[in-house]
C-alpha cells in the first residue's frame, strides 16, 4: 500500500481499475487492445461486447483527440477470456503529459490484464509495402526525448516486443513481415530528410504513438506485442502530401484482415 501512495500515477491507475470493474461488472480483464488510427474497423471481429463506456468515465482519461478514436472502452469476452479495449488513445503531441499518455496501460496492468496490444497507423518505409498492411514491431527507437518511468528504476527493454507473440502472429498469417518502429514527437509530419535518418538509423516504420506505452506496459509487467497498419508511405517516398484520411480509408481497406488476425491472436495469449 506504501507504494501506492508514493506514486500518484499508480494510484489513479488503481482507482480508473476499480471505476472499470463497477463500470462493466467484469471483476478482471485479462488482455488488453489499444486500437491505433485506422484499426477501429477491426474491432467488431474480436467477439461480443458485454460493456462500452466513455474514456470520461473513469479517473484519469481525457475525451478522444482525434479523428478515428472514438472515446470509448469496450469490454469483451472472448472465448474464455475478458478483453480490455481501448478505441482511442491519448497522444504526446496532445501536451497532457506521459502520465497521461500511458495511463491506459497502467489502468489494464491494475485491472489484471497480463498482456497488451498495441496498434498504431504509420508510415512505411520499406520498398514493396503498401498501404493497408500490418507489420510486426521487432523493436523501437523513441524520438520524444522522453520516458513514461520515474525516478532511478532501471526497466530493460531488450526483448520488449514479445517473441513469442510475435512468432504466434507468424502462424497465423505467415505472410507478416517485421520491422522498427520510429515514434517522433509530432502532430506534424516528419521532413524527407527526417525520413532519410529514420532509414539511416534502421528504422521501417515512423509514427506518432506507442513506445511510451510499451515502456509503460513492461514496467508493469505485461507481455507486449505491437502491430502497425501502414497507412502512407513516408514522407518523399510517394511524392504526394501526407493527411489523416489516408490513414483511416487505409484502416477501413484492411480491416478484415486486421480483425481476423486479431481475434485469432487472442486465442494465443
Amino acid at each position: 500500500m506504501a507504494q501506492t501512495e508514493e506514486n500518484p500515477n499508480k494510484a489513479l491507475a488503481a482507482e480508473a481499475a476499480a471505476a472499470l470493474r463497477s463500470a462493466t461488472g467484469v471483476e478482471q480483464h485479462d488482455v488488453a487492445l489499444v486500437l491505433g488510427s485506422g484499426w477501429l474497423p477491426a474491432v467488431d471481429a474480436l467477439g461480443e461486447a458485454t460493456a462500452e463506456i466513455d474514456t470520461t468515465d473513469l479517473p484519469g482519461f481525457s475525451a478522444a483527440a482525434v479523428a478515428g478514436h472514438s472515446g470509448k472502452i469496450r469490454s469483451i469476452r472472448s472465448g474464455d477470456r475478458n478483453l480490455l479495449v481501448f478505441l482511442s488513445r491519448t497522444h504526446f503531441y496532445e501536451g497532457k503529459g506521459v502520465a497521461a499518455v500511458v495511463h491506459p496501460v497502467r489502468t489494464a496492468a491494475a485491472a489484471g490484464c497480463r498482456a497488451i496490444v498495441l496498434t498504431n497507423g504509420c508510415g512505411g518505409l520499406r520498398e514493396g509495402w503498401q498501404p493497408g498492411q500490418p507489420v510486426l514491431i521487432s523493436d523501437h527507437i523513441n524520438l520524444t526525448a522522453t520516458s513514461p518511468i520515474e525516478g532511478a528504476n532501471f526497466v530493460d527493454l531488450t526483448d520488449l516486443y514479445s517473441p513469442r507473440l510475435r512468432q504466434a502472429c507468424k502462424q497465423i498469417d505467415p505472410t507478416l513481415d517485421e520491422g522498427v518502429y520510429v515514434q517522433f514527437p509530432g502532430p506534424h509530419y516528419e521532413t524527407p530528410a527526417e525520413i532519410n535518418m529514420v532509414r539511416a538509423m534502421g528504422g521501417d516504420l515512423v509514427g506518432m504513438s506507442t513506445t511510451l506505452e510499451a515502456i509503460a506496459a513492461r514496467e508493469a509487467g505485461l507481455e507486449v506485442l505491437g502491430i502497425s497498419l501502414v497507412t502512407n508511405l513516408a514522407a518523399g517516398l510517394s511524392g504526394q502530401p501526407l493527411n489523416h484520411e489516408e490513414v483511416l480509408e487505409a484502416g477501413k481497406a484492411a480491416a478484415s484482415r486486421m480483425g481476423g488476425l486479431l481475434s485469432s491472436l487472442v486465442a494465443e495469449i
